[in-house]
């Protein structure tokens, strides 16, 4: 029984080894500004409509998506954990909210929310993004 366990905690301790909080309160520590060649657009643009994308988004306008997207991206990459990035657009508006950043292998991780207001309906969407790095992030399907 005593080898077991510590055959169990061995293979816990190696499953856990890839992945690691941030040791920031917080604040995601990734680069907080982009070089190189991509621009802030394309960076965006990566994110593959994000959860905004989604039914979450639906009814909005493109303006609106954009601005929500631009949103995510803050929250994301520069906001600390539990603040909300608001937006407000011509038709909706809403809030994006990231959980603290995780370390997965080599790839700085954030849980996130997005709720949107429009046509007097509330509707919210969870995922998680991990940051590439050329500064863009990827949304996990």
């Amino acid at each position: 029984m005593r080898m077991h366990l510590a055959v169990v905690a061995a293979t816990m301790a190696l499953a856990l080894a890839g992945c690691s909080t941030s040791g920031s309160g917080g604040r995601f520590t990734g680069a907080s500004s982009v070089t190189g060649p991509a621009a802030p657009e394309t960076i965006i643009s990566a994110m593959d409509g994000g959860l905004i994308g989604g039914s979450v988004g639906a009814g909005l306008s493109a303006s609106d998506r954009q601005t929500a997207l631009q949103a995510e991206y803050r929250a994301l990459e520069h906001t600390p954990a539990g603040k909300a990035v608001d937006w407000k657009g011509s038709n909706g508006s809403g809030a994006v909210t990231a959980a603290q950043p995780y370390r997965v292998g080599s790839q700085d991780c954030r849980q996130y929310m997005q709720s949107v207001n429009a046509g007097g309906q509330t509707r919210s969407a969870r995922g998680t993004a991990c940051r590439n790095p050329d500064g863009s992030w990827t949304p996990l399907t």
